[in-house]
Formats: C-alpha cells, sequence, structure tokens
C-alpha cells in the first residue's frame, strides 16, 4: 500500500491504474485485485453491482462495500454535473459524453432529443420516450413540434441501448429517417442519432447514414 500512497503523492491520483485505486479504497491490494478480476477487469462493471452482491465478493464486508458504493455513487454524480455544463456540442463525442453519465447504466431504453440553434448551442436537452430492455417508441411529431415552439434549427436523438452493442437496429434506422424527414419540412436538420451503450456509441453521421 506504501508503493501506491507514494505514487499518489508524488504524481497524481490519475497516475494510479483501477486496481490501485480500489486497493486505496478498500486498503487491500490482493482484495482488490480479486474484485476487480471478478468483475473481468472492468471498473465499470464493478461500480453497477448493487450493495448486497457487492459486500459478499471476496469477503469484502458491508462496511468496505458501502464505502466502494459511496465512491462509484460520487463519481457518478460528479460526471453528470459537469456533463451537465456543456453549452455547446463541437463533435458526437461531446454529445455521447454529455449523456453516457445518465445513460449508460439504465436498465430500460431512453430517447432524448437536443435542441440547438444555427452555431451548435444547447437549447434544450428532452426525453422525448421511456421504454423497456428491448426499445421505446418515439413520435417523430412531438419531437418537431418542440424544436418549432425552442425556435430551434438543428436537433440530435440519443438514446441507448441498455442490454447490447451500439449498433443500431432496423428499427433505430427507421426512426432516424422518419424524424430526419419529418424536421427537414420545417427547416429544421437532423445533425445526428447517437447510440449509447456500456461498449461504446454509434454516431449516425459518423458512419455516413445521415444525408
Amino acid at each position: 500500500m506504501k508503493n501506491i500512497t507514494d505514487r499518489l503523492r508524488s504524481r497524481g491520483v490519475d497516475a494510479l491504474s483501477d486496481g490501485e485505486l480500489l486497493a486505496l479504497l478498500v486498503e487491500d491490494e490482493a482484495l482488490a485485485s480479486t474484485l476487480l478480476a471478478s468483475a473481468g477487469g472492468r471498473l465499470a462493471d464493478l461500480a453497477e453491482l448493487r450493495l448486497e452482491r457487492l459486500r459478499m465478493m471476496g469477503g469484502l464486508g458491508l462496511q468496505r462495500a458501502m464505502r466502494l458504493t459511496a465512491a462509484f455513487e460520487a463519481g457518478r454524480r460528479a460526471a453528470a454535473e459537469t456533463a451537465g455544463r456543456v453549452l455547446t456540442v463541437r463533435s458526437s463525442a461531446d454529445v455521447a459524453a454529455l449523456f453516457r453519465p445518465q445513460m449508460e447504466g439504465l436498465g430500460h431504453e431512453e430517447c432524448w432529443a437536443v435542441h440547438l440553434t444555427s452555431a451548435n448551442r444547447i437549447v434544450e436537452r428532452q426525453r422525448i420516450s421511456q421504454g423497456g430492455v428491448q426499445g421505446t417508441v418515439v413520435d417523430h411529431r412531438l419531437v418537431v413540434k418542440r424544436a418549432l415552439e425552442l425556435l430551434s434549427t438543428q436537433l440530435i436523438l440519443v438514446h441507448n441501448h441498455p442490454s447490447g452493442a451500439a449498433e443500431p437496429s432496423p428499427q433505430d434506422r427507421a426512426l432516424t429517417e422518419r424524424i430526419a424527414s419529418a424536421a427537414a419540412l420545417f427547416d429544421i436538420r437532423l445533425l445526428d442519432h447517437l447510440i449509447i451503450s456500456r461498449s461504446g456509441h454509434f454516431s449516425f453521421l459518423e458512419a455516413g447514414l445521415l444525408g
């Protein structure tokens, strides 16, 4: 543990590995390695575990499990607050970073519309539907109606895939085409449609699927 704390003091916390960060929280390097290995080496997967299961892993115990869940939740809240400060969109990565903290861990599917000015400044973020694990229903008329009310000239769609890769389904492609066509009737441009998942994100724009 002394090597880890020395490195933290001399090089900063961002120099520590995931295992070293865990070791500081549970005060046991071997236990930290066991916990990380049980989550497939992914700190994000470990952070999604409920307290009841986490406390049973590797003999972690209730007190250390509560410390971990509190640390994970603090990290999520800090990430969400930081993302919420984004005012201008410069790339698809900006949008993914904006929504990942709130969507990555959801057990159901949600779809959001981001309304923007012609200068790519965010006017409003609006949840337009919420569904189950496999999908959600989006009314393209409500999306366009809200854009007209806000006088926004551009919009971006964002939804999550809670139980799979970020690849678009046929339904996702159809929704994109439907909203792009409906928005174009009012000179509103659909800039992108992003799909967020634990494995990453998919951008219709970057994939060349938007005209």
